[in-house]
């Protein structure tokens, strides 16, 4: 890899671009490619989801495109952003503890405190090991700087509650694939703009964008034959990738002081990444409080979600992707325009209008029947 990289350099073209082209293409081809097979092999041995309670489809659908997305991205990865592994020592383990979790959980459901000790592995992993943390709260409630066990403990459990979060979104077709688009593309954009240091990362968002792109194309499919989902495995894996996205985001505006490091400074930098992440996030919260006014335990499963809320509406699974994703778009733009904001203000705003993105379904629900 680099004699090619000196090649490029020595004909002038950008080694930067390549790399994102190419790793672009080469994981939206392996995903491609690799996701029929996984169909045929998933119906051959009956390796299917079954429709249960908080199901929104009604007939088996194989449910192992995760591992297409895996396979994509650990190649694609440590040829074309090879720099990741080598800074953090820990991530492509924690990424194969992750696909082994999905893949036991996908095919003979795995009680959920075992999933939960290995997720708490797999971030001790990144977060201690590879030393991906968050140090700072930037202000807000007064907290700056953390210390080094609280800051440890923090990171722990935002791992684990973004890898269960994106789990819980993936209810309807394109969903969570959907949102894991947008939200690489955000953060590859913002990594870009912050400069050469961080096109590695830049690499990565390309390289998941294309995976998720591939994996679409089945997942959206009319055709029952084609269709298949993520499961748990790729749920799991997203969730990880865009917890270690975001934290990477944060710290980023953490002076550190470091020699050919260059210095940024943007007090909202951390509301910013939640604004990014907050349909999971705030479909989390809102189905845990439901659940806990209701005197059940926060892992029952129900249809208390954005998306079965939607659905009730009776709006089809790409037309109730479509209006989440647009509408959480829109928090992300009303926190860019007002990321000079001050900090605590601004994660009201963008709490409180994710909020009501998650009750304006039940709000045009009621109108309508009262209507009737």
């Amino acid at each position: 890899m680099k004699n090619f990289e000196l090649f490029l350099t020595e004909t002038g073209i950008s080694i930067f671009y390549v790399k994102i082209g190419l790793g672009f293409l080469f994981s939206f081809l392996i995903t491609y490619f690799s996701v029929p097979t996984i169909i045929k092999i998933s119906r051959r041995k009956n390796l299917m989801d079954e429709p249960g309670v908080r199901s929104s489809h009604m007939r088996k659908i194989p449910n192992l495109g995760g591992i297409a997305i895996f396979y994509s991205i650990g190649i694609c990865t440590s040829i074309f952003a090879y720099e990741l592994f080598d800074l953090y020592k820990f991530l492509f383990a924690s990424l194969v503890i992750l696909l082994y979790i999905g893949v036991m959980d996908d095919i003979v459901v795995m009680r959920a405190y075992k999933k939960l000790v290995a997720q708490i592995v797999v971030s001790a992993l990144i977060v201690i090991g590879s030393d991906i943390r968050i140090r700072s709260l930037f202000g807000i409630c007064g907290v700056y700087q953390l210390s080094y066990f609280v800051s440890i403990l923090f990171s722990i459990i935002t791992f684990i509650i973004l890898i269960n979060a994106f789990n819980l979104i993936d209810g309807i077709d394109g969903l969570a694939g959907g949102y894991s688009v947008i939200c690489c593309l955000l953060f590859g954009v913002s990594y870009y703009r912050l400069g050469e240091y961080n096109y590695p990362l830049v690499v990565l968002a390309g390289v998941i964008i294309g995976a998720v792109l591939a994996f679409l194309y089945y997942n959206l499919s009319n055709y029952r034959t084609t269709k298949i989902f993520m499961g748990d495995t790729g749920s799991m894996l997203l969730g990880f990738l865009l917890a270690f996205t975001a934290i990477c985001f944060i710290d980023i505006f953490i002076d550190k002081d470091l020699p050919n490091v260059p210095r940024y400074h943007l007090q909202s930098a951390p509301v910013i990444a939640v604004a990014i992440l907050i349909l999971p996030i705030v479909d989390t919260l809102n189905v845990i409080v439901i659940r806990l006014a209701n005197k059940k335990s926060p892992f029952d499963a129900d249809k208390n979600h954005i998306h079965h809320k939607l659905l009730k509406l009776d709006l089809t699974h790409r037309r109730a992707t479509f209006y989440i994703i647009v509408y959480y778009l829109f928090i992300v733009t009303v926190a860019y325009y007002l990321r000079h904001t001050n900090i605590n203000l601004l994660l009201l705003i963008i709490l409180g209008l994710g909020f009501l993105g998650a009750y304006l379904p039940d709000f045009i629900y009621v109108l309508r029947n009262n209507k009737k």
